[in-house]
């Protein structure tokens, strides 16, 4: 079977890659109920005989109690975002990764479900969602140091080093009274595990709470070539500098190229100069503009275009904003793909915005394993 890639839309969006020995799928729902919302995402599921790994729910903090009642059969792992941020309280939308076709096995720490391994002809992968601190109570850097812990002993209880990772994405309750400890704690564990002397992850870092009360909580992939047919690496921006130039210790986006199709996971993006400054302080549509235009500048730096785009979130400080997002996306072409909306804290109280996609292209001519 050829690798091929399915688009649909309707009440939920899913973009399907189907490769010759699995296939991943990722749906959104939006604007609807909780109920309804979770019956769609079980639906689309059930229909391509695939596994929940990670479920994305955007929502306010009253709103969770009533969530895991209508939602009782919620599958994977379950990672709600909310807090200051979320003061409208509203259920925004939900976003699942699915996987078919392969084998499944999960990832626990002391009986609770952290993530789920599985793997291709071409590898092995590892995702981790939902992981937060023991003692909630704790400095906030000791959360910190602490969650990066109980990833890398569970990336090494399955056989992965924390170098293998690709992608992570940190969720901070009140972000802008202490991203700079963040990043002084994930600096020296990057250092401690040799992160920089090999690849440094794509990444996103917004301000949001869970309902445990914990400074953070972490999702995270890794991945790890059974061949030499497969190449991960880094990719730069050519519209911004690098991320560590301002001591923010992740790359713009990170590529990894297989023998049927290349991914493009890109991080977090907002509205920053060439310099590391951010720009069009106070102006909603040109910091949604300059973001749009740096992704866009990402995809085709790597020859792809906003309709290779398979996922993505779009982070809010105003959600009235959506209509300035929609209006962009409309003026420029740009077609529907699975996109979640959340309403967060970006990492500096001046940026408005902030969006993160992965994209996928097929090969012309595969390539031999």
């Amino acid at each position: 079977m050829q690798a091929r890639i399915e688009k649909s839309e309707g009440d939920a969006a899913v973009f399907t890659l189907a490769l010759p020995s699995r296939a991943e799928h990722v749906i959104t729902a939006r604007n609807s109920d909780a109920g309804e919302m979770n019956r769609i995402l079980l639906r689309e599921a059930s229909a391509r005989k695939a596994r929940t790994l990670t479920r994305f729910v955007f929502a306010g903090r009253s709103h969770y109690g009533a969530f895991r009642r209508m939602c009782p059969d919620a599958e994977g792992c379950v990672v709600w975002l909310q807090g200051d941020a979320c003061r409208g309280g509203e259920v925004s939308c939900m976003q699942s990764f699915t996987v078919s076709g392969t084998a499944v096995s999960p990832v626990t720490r002391n009986g609770h479900l952290l993530g789920f391994v599985y793997e291709d002809g071409d590898a092995r992968w590892c995702r981790l969602a939902g992981v937060t601190p023991s003692d909630p109570h704790a400095s906030r850097e000791e959360q910190t140091r602490e969650v990066f812990g109980i990833l890398d002993d569970a990336l090494q209880e399955h056989g992965f080093l924390f170098t293998d990772t690709v992608r992570t994405w940190f969720y901070l309750d009140r972000l802008l009274e202490w991203y700079k400890e963040f990043n002084t704690v994930r600096t020296a564990f990057f250092t401690e595990k040799g992160v920089f002397e090999k690849m440094v992850p794509a990444s996103t870092g917004i301000g949001a709470g869970t309902p445990s009360g914990a400074a953070l909580t972490c999702d995270l992939l890794a991945v790890q070539p059974k061949h030499g047919g497969v190449r991960i690496r880094s990719v730069p921006s050519p519209l911004q500098c690098p991320a560590q130039e301002y001591r923010s210790s992740f790359s713009r986006a990170v590529e990894m190229e297989f023998p049927t199709h290349r991914s493009l996971i890109i991080s977090g993006t907002a509205s920053i100069a060439p310099d590391g400054k951010t720009l069009h302080t106070g102006d909603h549509a040109r910091q949604i503009a300059l973001t749009m235009e740096v992704v866009d500048a990402l995809l085709r730096s790597r020859g792809m275009d906003w309709g290779d785009v398979s996922r993505g979130i779009a982070y809010f400080t105003d959600m009235a904003d959506r209509a300035i997002y929609a209006h962009y996306c409309g003026e420029h072409g740009i077609p529907p793909f699975p996109l979640a909306i959340a309403h967060a804290d970006i990492c500096r109280d001046d940026l408005l915005f902030e969006i993160e996609v992965d994209a996928v292209k097929l090969s012309v001519s595969p390539r031999p394993a």
